[in-house]
């Protein structure tokens, strides 16, 4: 992720470790990242690695 920021709430994000994409809905003590499908239900996941999160779009403000 060098040059770019670390994905933050409301964010599209793919996780590399989980080879998923999502939706980033929480970040809990700045440590753990808390991810939702992108679309429709599913499982929710975390991540503790926000390295490992690639940026695909950041939340519209």
């Amino acid at each position: 992720m060098s040059g770019e920021r670390t994905p933050w709430v409301g964010d599209l994000i793919h996780d590399e470790d989980a080879d998923r994409r999502g939706i980033v809905t929480d970040v809990q003590g700045g440590a753990v990242w808390v991810l939702r499908p992108e679309l429709g239900p599913g499982r929710w996941w975390t991540s503790e690695h926000p390295e490992r999160l690639t940026l695909l779009e950041s939340r519209q403000c």
